[in-house]
């Protein structure tokens, strides 16, 4: 009894000191070596589900660690392993039936090594649905990783890996309109040159023609996109003396590109020469040598059918200085004796223009001579009718746009 009073002291002064090394053991093990462990045997009913390893792992080496045995019923389903470094670790056994559906892999692995690491065993049945990745391990090294093994039946169905890259991006990343949260201000959110609708027009010709004492006009308005528009336009001439009488044919139309060099049209027509409405369709684009082209068929309500054909090349001498020859045909599908018109083509309109185009470029005055005939039965037509057959006229005027 003597001797059992004497040694109490000690005894709870050892059991203090163990308490503490215990504690430091758990808290610390950066410097654990575990690269000659043999845990080759039958670990199959192991269960590490409340196995606590949140202490410092990082420097922890698994280089040489054996796991060839059969694992297949070990249970990390709690497992910590925010810092260890696995990279010799060999993982070749039987782990088909390992189960890592709670597995909490959310602290920082940013240095984990994963580089030797063999996996080359059977894990076609290992369990990762529940698997919490969402930590940090944008430094994980897994260059050297066998994976070979038969891996066919793994379920990875709720693993999380929220914390590796494609993953949820931050809340500060940049927003998907790049405005970065700063606001467009009065004038909006930008848009692509191609999908803004814009409007434009286009006088093609404004001249004044001498001979006959005439305005001929030829213009174009639209409003729309690069690959949908609408487009108004006309053509004629409006006489200056007499009765100042205006023929003129107008159309409204959709335009939308056919392929890289053409486009097409249709809408309705309006032809005040005749006084009778149609619908048109055509065809507008550039032929090879940049032969500028449109052709353009209009079915008027009576029946008639008219095709006008056109054509226009731009020869240019030097930066502003451009002659543009162009020739115009007309057709007519039977015969309208009130109106003058024969079946067949009637009138063909040619003309060459000198052109200087401005600094600008929008504006461009020029001056020309033009001249006009009748084609066909219409011929004998305008001479029982006493009319001018043929006609030529010296021309001055502009075309700009804008």
């Amino acid at each position: 009894m003597k001797i059992s009073k004497k040694n109490l002291p000690f005894i709870g002064l050892s059991s203090l000191v163990l308490l503490t090394s215990s504690f430091a053991t758990a808290a610390e093990m950066s410097d654990m070596d575990h690269s000659g462990m043999d845990i080759s045997g039958d670990m199959s009913g192991m269960d590490h589900s409340g196995m606590d390893m949140s202490g410092d792992m990082s420097d922890m080496d698994h280089s040489g660690m054996d796991m060839s045995g059969d694992m297949s019923d070990m249970d990390h389903s709690s497992m910590d392993m925010s810092g260890m470094d696995h990279s010799g670790m060999d993982m070749s056994g039987d782990m088909s039936d390992m189960d890592h559906s709670s597995m909490d892999m959310s602290g920082d692995m940013s240095d984990m090594d994963h580089s030797g690491m063999d996996m080359s065993g059977d894990m076609s049945d290992m369990n990762h649905s529940g698997m919490d990745m969402s930590g940090d391990m944008s430094d994980m090294d897994h260059s050297s990783m066998d994976m070979s093994g038969d891996m066919s039946g793994m379920d990875h169905s709720g693993m999380d890996m929220s914390g590796m890259q494609g993953g949820q991006p931050p809340a500060d990343a940049r927003s998907p309109d790049y405005s970065n949260g700063v606001p467009y201000g009065q004038y909006g959110k930008p848009m692509m040159m191609g999908s803004m609708p814009l409007w434009g027009v286009s006088v093609d010709d404004l001249g004044y023609q001498f001979d006959e004492d005439q305005i001929n006009f030829e213009a174009t308005g639209w409003y729309g996109t690069d690959s949908n528009r609408i487009r108004l336009r006309t053509e004629g001439s409006a006489q200056t003396k007499d009765d100042k009488e205006i023929d003129s044919l107008s159309s409204l139309a959709y335009w939308k590109p056919l392929s890289i060099f053409w486009n097409g049209e249709a809408g309705v027509a309006y032809d005040t020469e005749n006084d009778n409405a149609a619908v048109m369709a055509g065809i507008v684009g550039t032929a090879p040598y940049f032969i500028e082209t449109d052709a353009r068929a209009y079915l008027y309500t009576d029946g008639q059918l008219r095709l006008d054909l056109g054509a226009e090349y731009e020869w240019r001498l030097d930066q502003h200085w451009v002659v543009i020859p162009e020739v115009g045909l007309t057709a007519f599908s039977k015969d309208d004796h009130d109106n003058g018109i024969t079946k067949g083509f009637n009138e063909m309109e040619a003309e060459i223009r000198l052109t200087y185009e401005m600094f600008s470029r929008q504006l461009a005055p020029y001056v020309g001579v033009s001249y006009e005939t009748v084609l066909g039965k219409a011929r004998g037509q305008r001479r029982q009718e006493d009319e001018s057959i043929d006609s030529s006229s010296l021309t001055a005027g502009v075309k700009f746009w804008f």
